[in-house]
């Protein structure tokens, strides 16, 4: 099946009653017939459901599809994009141990790796996560390499393949943070990634109506078990996901709400033709307002990394996400308050289009240096485009920015 048939029939075999989607189970707890069958869930020895914190029917059926859907043997879903970035990596990191990360990060994750100082993480930020600078940067206290797969906002793309060949040289784990790309337009698990994780409260669900976070287990790195995730030997290929299930991630309790879990099951049976309409959307968005000399675009399939996203994407899709730079901040706010049909939020991935000022809003908490690297600037508009009529959009991009006419870089 190719992506939108397996979207929309690939592991969804029907549930209860001729149901198309999953019933929402409403429950804290699931009762037993038996006090043994109760014991065999706490002990392993079966798969069924006793408390949501530790595993849910609707969150299950999400978790199967996204697995399918990514190529992954398991995936574990979280309450939030953060929550499973977070325990995604504290599944196998402790005092001590190194990670090797890009410095154009989502803000949200550079605070979370200066939280990570305080119990002994270290990060080791490159510039760029190329090849070379991965090789350069390994220590023997590198546990784990973790790049966003299209930087939010600083647009850089990684090179799956390359980096995740020196990894597997090193036998370190690579970690992509696929937000921004989806499977629809990659699947990183294809080009030598171990685990992925998303903040489906984004493109995953694609209506802004509930947060969540998903893990994918590729279930194929080759785990050194003398000095990680020991006790899970005999897990095998599922060694990282049994971790999860039954420590980490169930004792820190981020579990997904199961309301949530229908509404992502929902939003991602449409997640291929939104992705299709919207990089479009953003690609003509961003060869128009490339024409306008008061502000700079950046755009993916518009950069350096064309090539490269020719390579490894899906249909030549460069995402749907591009920067602006007016020149000021005065300017920059000028240009979103201008804006007709955008909505001035914090978020990616909404069928609408959503613009925000990223260095004081979501980079409030970082340094000048941790934004110059991330490639956030005073001036620097972020705009996630949605599935509004190319048309409407041009002309209320092409407005704000011809409202810039004659106002100086001062404001």
């Amino acid at each position: 099946m190719k992506l939108n048939t397996k979207l929309l029939h690939g592991a969804n075999k029907g549930y209860a009653d001729g149901a198309t989607l999953p019933p929402v189970y409403q429950s804290s707890a699931f009762a037993h017939e038996s006090a043994e069958s109760l014991e065999g869930v706490f002990s392993g020895k079966n798969a069924l459901f006793s408390y949501t914190r530790v595993g849910n029917p609707t969150v299950a059926a999400f978790e199967t599809r996204i697995a399918e859907i990514e190529g992954g043997v398991s995936a574990v879903a979280c309450a939030s994009g953060m929550a499973a970035i977070s325990t995604a990596l504290l599944n196998i990191l402790e005092s001590g141990d190194e990670i090797i990360a890009g410095s154009g990060l989502f803000g949200g994750t550079l605070d979370l790796f200066g939280d990570f100082q305080k119990f002994g993480i270290n990060t080791r930020f490159l510039n760029s996560v190329t090849a070379d600078a991965v090789r350069n940067a390994i220590t023997d206290k590198t546990k784990v390499i973790f790049t966003e797969l299209i930087g939010n906002p600083k647009l850089d793309v990684v090179d799956v393949a390359a980096v995740s060949k020196i990894a597997s040289e090193h036998r370190i784990p690579l970690i992509i943070d696929s937000t921004t790309a989806t499977p629809a337009l990659i699947r990183p698990l294809d080009f030598g990634a171990d685990i992925v994780v998303h903040s489906s409260s984004k493109y995953i669900n694609g209506s802004g109506n509930a947060i969540s976070g998903v893990i994918v287990d590729g279930g194929k790195f080759d785990w050194d078990f003398e000095k990680v995730l020991t006790k899970y030997k005999q897990f095998g290929k599922l060694a990282y996901t049994a971790r999860l299930r039954s420590d980490l991630w169930r004792n820190f309790g981020a579990c997904l709400a199961p309301q949530n879990a229908y509404l992502n099951c929902v939003g991602l049976e449409t997640l291929g033709i939104r992705m299709e309409r919207q990089c479009e959307n953003a690609l003509k968005l961003a060869q128009e307002l490339a024409k306008n000399k008061d502000i700079q675009v950046n755009y993916p399939s518009l950069s350096e990394y064309k090539p490269l996203i020719d390579a490894q994407m899906n249909g030549e899709r460069g995402g749907a996400i591009l920067t602006l730079r007016a020149g000021s901040k005065e300017r920059a706010f000028k240009f979103i308050n201008s804006l007709k049909y955008a909505k001035i939020a914090t978020n990616i991935g909404d069928a609408r289009t959503l613009v925000i000022h990223p260095a004081s809003t979501i980079y409030a908490h970082s340094s000048a240096e941790q934004k110059e690297n991330a490639g956030v600037y005073d001036d620097l508009i972020r705009v996630s485009v949605g599935l509004e009529d190319i048309e409407d959009l041009r002309e209320d991009f092409v407005f704000a920015a011809d409202g810039l006419r004659g106002l100086s870089n001062g404001g």
